[in-house]
């Protein structure tokens, strides 16, 4: 359920308990299992989530000690100390927060697209394809950002728990593909947090009931929270291309592609 200050949702029951000040959005849901993609990800025991908005020309650069500035953030906010929440950065603000709910699950999203990646798959090279990811001159940036944290009531099994990120962001992806030509930015993330104490679940793919909730709530939470940031009542818009965007980049990389060898099989 929502907090009192916080945008990001109705007071009807949820997974997570919400609260947004300052921007920083704390997710809490104690006690759950909890596995981040974030600068500070893997996994862990949790009591929280974090999603932190960056002022606006924040870089880090591969300098700052991200772990001691979202410390400082979140202490500033009045939350408690996060020894062991994971955090997420983006150039979002948490005005943009959006969640959405089905069954077992519940997805807070924020989105931005400032810093799309795009991935042709047709053969076709992009004319204006800014240097790449690794240049250290055009490292990936927070300004825009997809942000997911997935929650879900029931038990899921590590490998399931593992499972829900794949398939977070194949609906962030195939959301974005619709909406904005791009299945990512630079610098997308992803946390899914389980709940030990609910009933158990092997499996999350788009067939379970977890799996096909999370899916739609990741979609209509990523929509929503794209029409807040660039709806019409807004002074923002999705960029038309990659080259229009102020830190797109394009992989026009082409592999090298071969078939497996057979070997001697032993009976």
């Amino acid at each position: 359920m929502a907090g009192a200050d916080s945008p990001t949702g109705a007071d009807d029951a949820g997974v997570f308990d919400a609260t947004v000040r300052d921007g920083v959005c704390r997710l809490a849901c104690p006690g759950f299992r909890v596995l981040s993609t974030g600068f500070d990800g893997g996994v862990r025991d949790a009591d929280a989530v974090h999603n932190v908005t960056v002022p606006e020309g924040w870089d880090d650069g591969g300098r700052r000690d991200l772990a001691a500035y979202v410390d400082e953030r979140v202490a500033a906010a009045g939350f408690p100390e996060r020894p062991d929440a994971p955090a997420l950065l983006t150039g979002v603000d948490q005005t943009h927060a959006r969640s959405a709910r089905i069954g077992p699950v519940e997805v807070v999203a924020t989105a931005g697209l400032s810093n799309p990646a795009a991935l042709p798959v047709d053969g076709a090279v992009s004319a204006r394809a800014p240097p790449s990811v690794g240049d250290p001159d055009t490292a990936p940036r927070h300004d825009g950002t997809v942000n997911l944290v997935v929650g879900t009531t029931r038990d899921l099994e590590p490998g399931a728990l593992a499972n829900l990120v794949a398939v977070a962001a194949a609906a962030k992806a195939a959301t974005l593909l619709s909406a904005a030509g791009v299945p990512d930015t630079t610098s997308d993330a992803v946390v899914v947090a389980s709940d030990p104490a609910g009933d158990p679940a092997a499996f999350s793919g788009a067939a379970t009931a977890v799996g096909a909730a999370a899916r739609a709530c990741v979609r209509d939470a990523v929509l929503a929270s794209l029409r807040s940031r660039y709806g019409p009542e807004t002074d923002a818009s999705i960029p038309d291309s990659v080259g229009d965007a102020a830190y797109g980049v394009t992989t026009d990389e082409r592999a090298a592609v071969s078939p497996l060898e057979a070997g001697d099989t032993e009976h």
